[in-house]
């Protein structure tokens, strides 16, 4: 994917400039393609959870990706390791979309986009800062890599309704978890293919696969067929780890015009 690769310019991440923070946000960091900040709701929850959003403003007429970018490009990464009382920061994607730039076929968004976040305290009931790098690639005919770090101090002001309201509205968003009448089932295939088939509501026409190439696994675009008035999705696995792993599985989103889910499967 060539009009993907990564300009890896120092002067195009180095021209980046930040504006003031809101109170329980982050500064914005602004690039040549768009923005980011990172937002929260401010107080924990009773299980010691911040919720936030990776707030991502693009410019019209550019991308960024999803959880897996595909073969060429850069999935949006969260490092909290320089924060104070986090232990944990968990990235959630709403549903993407398929795009095909003639070089090859890749999942993500071409609007703004907030992908949420759940941050989890070390030690419940103390203070707390965010301190977050981040990195990901947003992209027009080519990619610029986005690469800062951004702070938030959550109690700062933890009744913000304009922030909170973003985030609620963000997680809101998200595919809702698989069920029997919309999600998807497993089928025999082989070492080098996965094979899914689709149950759900809306037109079949207008239904998308997505699987995360995770755990060292990476996927081609699925094809799509029909069998006995089922769809089938068959994806070509072009990589996968030497051992299958045992625990866990990998993240899917299945799209339709009644909505999105999003669930597990188990490593192919």
């Amino acid at each position: 994917m060539q009009s993907l690769k990564i300009l890896l310019l120092g002067a195009a991440i180095g021209s980046a400039t930040a504006l003031p923070a809101a109170a329980s946000s982050s500064a914005w960091y602004s690039s040549e393609g768009g923005k980011v900040r990172l937002v929260t709701s401010g107080q924990p929850d009773d299980a010691g959870r911040i919720q936030g959003v990776l707030d991502i403003a693009l410019k019209p007429g550019w991308k960024t990706y999803w959880r897996d970018p595909g073969d060429a490009g850069v999935p949006p990464q969260l490092d909290i390791s320089a924060s104070t009382n986090i232990a944990d920061a968990a990235l959630s994607f709403p549903a993407p979309q398929r795009h095909d730039d003639g070089y090859g076929k890749w999942a993500g968004y071409n609007y703004p986009v907030s992908l949420p976040v759940t941050f989890t305290l070390a030690t419940p009931n103390q203070p707390a800062v965010i301190d977050a790098d981040i990195f990901l690639g947003i992209c027009e005919t080519i990619c610029i890599p986005v690469q800062t770090r951004l702070t938030v101090y959550p109690a700062s002001d933890p009744d913000n309704a304009e922030d909170a309201a973003l985030v609620t509205a963000s997680f809101s968003a998200l595919p809702a978890p698989a069920r029997a009448d919309f999600g998807i089932k497993v089928l025999p295939g082989d070492h080098e293919t996965l094979i899914v088939e689709a149950n759900l509501p809306g037109d079949p026409e207008a239904a998308d696969f997505f699987v995360a190439g995770e755990r060292d696994y990476m996927f081609g675009a699925p094809a799509r067929s029909e069998k006995d008035g089922k769809l089938i999705f068959t994806v070509p696995i072009l990589n996968r780890p030497s051992t299958t792993p045992t625990d866990g599985g990998l993240h899917y989103t299945l799209t339709s015009s009644a909505g999105a889910v999003e669930g597990l499967l188990p490593f192919p």
